[in-house]
């Protein structure tokens, strides 16, 4: 029941975060509990009291008292409480939402929250005070009726940005042991946030090994290397496969055109797909379909 509640509650925030492009919530969370990997669409900030173990990209750090992490929807990481109790704020936002007008750099190049960078920081209790002071300050404001409230929301965002821009970032990230099994579990994980395709309009943007090498900054032979040697099977393996179970869902769920599917999945042209999806299945999509 609680999984099911869990699941719910991470739909209920997709759909909100889609229609409003953010949400900020107050965390109050029991120990000895691991925060999975999920699909994530969205950039996160996170004010967490606790004893923590947060893994991201290719780096471990383990965080005692109050910090404060910066997500982007381009890494994956997953974080492992170890305390009694671990209370604080998030807030998640889209890149629109807090750049609605705004032409100047991607936030993929902000310091904060750039592949490579240094997401964590450790807080002192003034800076904790600070910090959440801002955080109940847009709590408070989420539900209100003021009609500019996303601006003044966006202000705040904004303001944690750079008070944290003038913090240290917390020493401690380190390679784990296993590294070859660290980098071929991010890969699986970033290659399943890929699914499921929602719209042909959204296509796939991650299809070769090279392209989740560049996301996860690493070399595209190092990739490989470490997919193999921990799954015995080449990259390429992977994603092919994956790609052809999308394919085979999108076949058999949607009334999806077969050019529709074939565009969602990243493919140019609608042939380059018939001829990839027969070779793995014996079958054209439109056989498989009918089938």
């Amino acid at each position: 029941m609680q999984r099911r509640t869990e699941m719910q509650n991470a739909e209920a925030t997709s759909v909100e975060l889609k229609l409003k492009g953010f949400k900020v919530y107050a965390i109050d969370l029991p120990a000895s509990r691991t925060h999975p990997y999920v699909r994530r669409d969205f950039y996160k900030i996170v004010l967490s009291t606790g004893h923590l173990l947060i893994h991201y990209a290719d780096r471990s750090l383990g965080l005692e008292g109050t910090s404060l992490f910066f997500a982007n929807p381009f890494v994956p990481y997953s974080v492992e409480r170890l305390t009694d109790l671990q209370t604080g704020y998030a807030c998640l936002f889209t890149e629109e939402f807090l750049k609605p007008h705004d032409r100047s750099e991607s936030l993929q190049q902000s310091p904060l929250f750039k592949i490579g960078g240094s997401p964590v920081f450790l807080l002192t209790p003034d800076q904790t005070e600070t910090f959440s002071a801002i955080f109940r300050k847009m709590l408070a404001e989420q539900d209100t009726d003021y009609p500019f409230k996303d601006e003044l929301i966006r202000t705040y965002v904004n303001l944690i940005i750079h008070e944290t821009l003038k913090l240290q970032p917390a020493d401690g990230l380190s390679k784990p042991q296993n590294a070859a099994s660290r980098i071929a579990s991010l890969f699986l994980e970033l290659l399943e946030r890929q699914f499921p395709i929602e719209s042909p309009n959204k296509p796939l943007t991650l299809r070769t090994a090279q392209d989740y090498a560049l996301r996860l900054s690493v070399h595209v032979n190092h990739l490989n290397r470490a997919v193999k040697e921990v799954t015995g099977r080449p990259t390429t393996a992977h994603i092919a496969d994956r790609v052809v179970g999308e394919a085979k869902a999108l076949l058999q769920h949607t009334d999806w055109s077969i050019a529709e599917i074939a565009y969602g999945l990243g493919y140019d042209y609608p042939t380059y797909f018939n001829n990839f999806f027969k070779k793995h299945t014996d079958l054209s999509p439109m056989k498989f379909r009918n089938a």
